[in-house]
This record gives structure tokens, sequence and C-alpha cells, in this order.
């Protein structure tokens, strides 16, 4: 079913054998919890009794939206949905068809996205189509989704607040209403692999292409000419191997890669751009004729921390920095 952010994988969440089901399809680690999706704050109340002024002060601003909050859970959420843990993770989508098909449910809905374990998650209805027809009962096809990742987690169990994954909506957002610090580990960088699953995202690898890829990084994006003639002399190196690559680029800087394959991210005026299309880029590469993909890299700032998540833990941490 469609959610603002991508499709999503549903089942009953208060039903055990349901919520194992979406772990089969998908051939889920079971260790990897799953995001429950309400429509309603009553249905809140079900998971979860414990509810802090700052989740209720979350749930009122962001709410609906691509906001999923840690909390902790009550004894009528089934282990199958939190792993085993005493916490679970809450949202409620922005998006009509997703709102009204939990209201008719008349339950909430644990739902990771609709696609195989590891690969990028489905933004079209096309996606799903592809990845799981005839493993699902019904497919509900709503079109191209509104953001193209994931909602933004954070764990509101602590002293602080932590990030878990970085998501459709930026820290800073939530960090500016809360107006407290949230902690953000290396994991929600994606620069290394989270030792336990307290949210998706998290642990495994995530959002990848079967095409190896490569993240060339710097420290500094302020001078772009230099930055891309260094990622040129990368890409220009395997190709001079006799490797077939293509290039994820931007609109910014394709005007430096002369004779090289390169997919349009999109601007880096416009990461909302950018994140959206990252998953269907992703996609693409493994449709073309090629042995590795290259992606330019982008300054962890709003949904720049964001993409630079997706693109780290789908490259498997394959990463040059340039200094």
């Amino acid at each position: 079913f469609p959610t603002e952010t991508v499709y999503g994988l549903g089942a009953d969440a208060l039903n055990s054998l349901a919520v194992r089901k979406i772990f089969y399809v998908k051939n889920r680690p079971l260790d990897n919890p799953l995001i429950v999706h309400i429509s309603n704050l009553d249905q809140l109340e079900i998971l979860s009794s414990d509810l802090s002024e700052d989740v209720c002060r979350l749930a009122e601003k962001f709410w609906p939206g691509p906001l999923t909050v840690i909390i902790r859970k009550s004894e009528k959420v089934p282990d199958e949905v939190s792993a085993g843990l005493e916490t679970i993770a809450v949202r409620m989508p922005a998006h009509p068809v997703a709102l009204k098909l939990i209201e008719l449910s008349e339950t909430p809905i644990a739902a990771p996205s609709a696609n195989p374990a590891g690969r990028p998650s489905p933004t079209s209805g096309e996606h799903v189509k592809r990845d799981m027809m005839g493993k699902v009962d019904v497919i509900i096809d709503s079109g191209e989704t509104l953001f193209g990742v994931e909602s933004t987690i954070i764990d509101m169990t602590r002293n602080l607040p932590v990030l878990l994954r970085p998501g459709a909506l930026p820290v800073e957002e939530v960090q500016r209403m809360l107006n407290k610090e949230i902690i953000i580990p290396e994991s929600a960088r994606g620069l290394i692999e989270a030792s336990e699953a307290i949210a998706p995202g998290m642990k495994y690898r995530h959002y990848a292409p079967s095409k190896p890829l490569h993240v060339v990084e710097t420290r500094d994006y302020g001078n772009l000419e230099r930055y891309s003639l260094e990622v040129f002399k990368h890409v220009k190196g395997l190709i001079d191997k006799g490797v077939k690559v293509v290039l994820l680029s931007t609109v910014e800087t394709t005007q430096y890669y002369r004779g090289v394959k390169t997919l349009n991210l999109g601007s880096r005026k416009n990461l909302f751009e950018v994140a959206r299309n990252l998953y269907k880029l992703l996609r693409e590469i493994d449709e073309l004729d090629i042995d590795i993909a290259v992606s330019e890299g982008f300054e962890e700032k709003g949904l720049g921390l964001t993409i630079m998540n997706r693109l780290r833990k789908a490259s498997g941490y394959n990463i040059i920095t340039i200094n």
C-alpha cells in the first residue's frame, strides 16, 4: 500500500501470525523490528501506555507525516513486531489511501517497505508489482510516492532523543521543535552498521542495487569544480581498466563528466528532488549494461544527511574520500 514516503508491506500489527508473514515474504531477518502505522491517536494509546509530553508534542506537530517515534510498547503488541524489544516504532502516515486502509482495517498496521530485504525501497506501484506480484494478496497502486525515502526515526525513550535513521523529515526541524539536542550517532550517518537493530534501517545492508556501488565523498563540497574533477578521475580510472561505469551526478556537475554515462539525481539546490529520485535510480542501475555504479556525495545538512545515509548503506560502505 502507498504512503507518502515509500510503499509498505502491511499486516495487522496485533496479529502475530500475520506479522510473521511479512518477514517470510520479504526474507527479512527476525531481529529487524517493524514500524507500526496508525490512523488516529486512540490507536497510539493501544500500542503504548507510556507517552511522554515530548512524544505528544511531536505527534501534534508532525503527524500525519514522515516521522517515526520509538516508545515503550504495551503488552498488546506481539514480540514479532518489536523483534523482542520492549520498545515499538510508530508513525501516522500522511497519505489518504494509507490512512483509509488503517481506518477500515480497524487495527494498527505493521509495515516495512514492500521489497525484498536489502534492496531499494519501492517508490511506485510498478516497483511493488515487480517485487511482490504473486507473493501478496493485494497491491494498491497509487502512483509515485511524494518523498521517495523512508521516515525519520527518533528514539524517545532515552534522556536525550537519539536519531536512529534520518529520513524525509530533516532532523533539524525536530530539534527546533523540541528545543533540545538530538544525538546523531555514527550509525545514523551511515558510517558504521549498528550492533543492534532498535529500529528499521539500522542493521544489515539496505537499499542496495545488485551492481556494486562506489560513493565518492569530500569534506568540502564548496568547490564543486575541483570535487567533480576528482570524481571524474576515479571514474576514468575504472573506464581505462575496461570497467563499464554509470555515474549518479547532479545538474551542477554533469558538465564535468564528458564521455561518461550519467544518471541525473537532480539539483544540489533541491535535495527534496534528489532524495525523491534516489531509489528510482538505484533500481535503474540494475537494468543497465554496466559493471559498477559511482555516485557523488552530498553535504550532511538537512536532507543531505538522509541521502548520504542511504548511499553509504547501499554501497556496503564502499566509500572513496577525497581530501
